[in-house]
């Protein structure tokens, strides 16, 4: 999903490590939310139509499912080995 070109990167990697450094000290989910809807309405407004409608979406799903994929799942099954698995059983 990521996976541009390696010759696309760097400009963009210039502008992502910016916005990152402002970022990183005091992260708050309000900024980050900004930016990304900024940035999708911007992209939107530019070219308002039904396929802009649907790139927009399957790049935010394919972003949540990446995020999911390759960072958020292995944290979690680091804390279940670190802290026990939730048990499915009854308890009575």
């Amino acid at each position: 999903m990521p996976y541009i070109k390696q010759t696309e990167r760097p400009a963009l990697d210039s502008i992502i490590d910016t916005l990152f450094k402002e970022l990183r000290e005091d992260f708050k989910e309000g900024q980050l939310n900004y930016v990304i809807f900024r940035l999708c309405g911007m992209l939107f407004k530019a070219r308002s139509n039904y396929a802009t409608v649907n790139k927009l979406n399957g790049v935010l799903t394919s972003v949540q499912n990446e995020l999911n994929r390759r960072l958020f799942d292995p944290y979690e099954n680091t804390k279940i080995s670190e802290n026990g698995d939730v048990n499915l059983e009854s308890s009575r």
